[in-house]
């Protein structure tokens, strides 16, 4: 089951590795490792959200959703994203992009270190937004309970989330601006660019949201007309209009589908930047594990169930909240690329430690796995 499934990702995984070892050595080898991992760690919520959806949807459907969705996913966001990225950043077109990552990377180093700084805020505001987000709803299950139980009571407070973000954008602006200063840059110029880029990055997770809220509510209106039109089918002796239906809820789903998965890829996307700059490595280590996320994801809905270690979503938008932090102090200091990457890492291992802790305490008290859609507060305690 889990070779048939995993397959094509084992299979892409070696010729990712060795593609890095041609193109870089070993270094490389350790930075696409790092940068699979992260993705991976990042885009497990990902893997079950999409799977809670998938299941829901026909073979057609599903099979539209991990193939052309695999295209969108590796190809649009993971390959062609991150050019774009940068070629906004750097004020050069896309195909200048990659010339230079792939015949001159000296002067695209130069020029992705020159945009650094609108890279890292446009990114760290979105991803800081992920996490604020996250930490400020009230959940049956904390992982945190000491820290998650008084942010939930202050999340209920509208519009929290955003104007903290924006204050950390300003403090950033203004540090930013500071160093410029020091070095003799033009610092009102080095203040503007961070804070338009930070701004931009909060109206596009502010749009992703509003497009993933729109698809939510017209997948709820499909499904309550399925539901009608069933009832009535029922009491009228008919099946007339009810794959119609169905197909239009199938479409929606997809839609909504799409736009989550390109909100979770691009956490991932923007996270990568804080471990490296070179496209090449970038495309190769978050295209396998992309394909990862893929894979895990019909592994789920294979098995119909989903995951009970329900503290891995905690760990996982905690470690988002750490790369948000990292790209914005990053705008004034250099922060080592390892530290980076491992640092999501610790966070998702040490989230998976604590389920496996809680389900063996719920066990040994008779209360079974403990599965996330448990109605009463569980806190880890930690």
């Amino acid at each position: 089951m889990v070779l048939k499934t995993f397959g094509w990702s084992f299979a892409i995984t070696a010729l990712g590795l060795v593609a890095a070892v041609l193109y870089g050595g070993w270094e490389a080898f350790g930075i696409v490792a790092i940068l699979c991992v992260l993705e991976i760690s990042l885009s497990f919520d990902n893997a079950v959200v999409n799977a809670g959806i998938l299941k829901k949807m026909n073979a057609f459907w599903q099979k539209i959703f991990l193939t052309i969705g695999v295209l969108i996913a590796v190809f649009g966001m993971r390959l062609v994203f991150p050019v774009v990225i940068v070629a906004i950043s750097a004020k050069i077109g896309p195909i200048e992009a990659v010339d230079l990552a792939l015949n001159d990377a000296e002067r695209y180093e130069q020029l992705v270190t020159d945009a650094h700084p609108s890279i890292a805020a446009f990114g760290g505001m979105f991803l800081l937004m992920i996490f604020l987000d996250f930490i400020f709803e009230d959940r049956d299950i904390k992982w945190l309970g000491w820290l998650e139980r008084p942010l939930a009571k202050l999340g209920k407070v509208d519009m929290l989330s955003v104007c903290i973000a924006l204050i950390v954008l300003a403090v950033s602006a203004m540090t930013f601006a500071t160093q410029a200063h020091q070095h003799g840059g033009t610092h009102i110029d080095a203040a503007s660019t961070v804070l338009l880029s930070g701004v931009f990055g909060l109206i596009t997770y502010l749009v992703v949201g509003g497009l993933s809220g729109y698809f939510e509510n017209k997948l709820e209106e499909e499904e309550e007309r399925e539901h009608e039109a069933e009832e009535e089918a029922k009491r009228s002796g008919k099946q007339v209009g009810v794959v119609q239906l169905a197909g239009k809820a199938a479409f929606f789903m997809f839609l909504y589908l799409e736009v989550l998965d390109a909100s979770f890829s691009f956490d991932g996307v923007i996270g990568a930047f804080a471990i490296t700059n070179d496209i090449v490595l970038m495309a190769l280590g978050l295209g396998v594990g992309a394909m990862y996320v893929r894979s895990l994801t019909v592994y789920l809905v294979r098995q119909g169930t989903l995951d009970d270690y329900v503290y891995l979503e905690h760990g996982a938008h905690y470690a988002i909240g750490a790369l948000a932090l990292i790209l914005m102090v990053s705008i004034r200091y250099q922060i080592p690329e390892v530290v980076t990457g491992l640092i999501g890492v610790a966070l998702i291992a040490w989230s998976f430690w604590s389920s496996v802790r809680r389900n063996k305490a719920l066990a040994a008290a008779g209360g079974g796995s403990g599965p996330s859609g448990d109605k009463t507060e569980v806190s880890s305690g930690v």
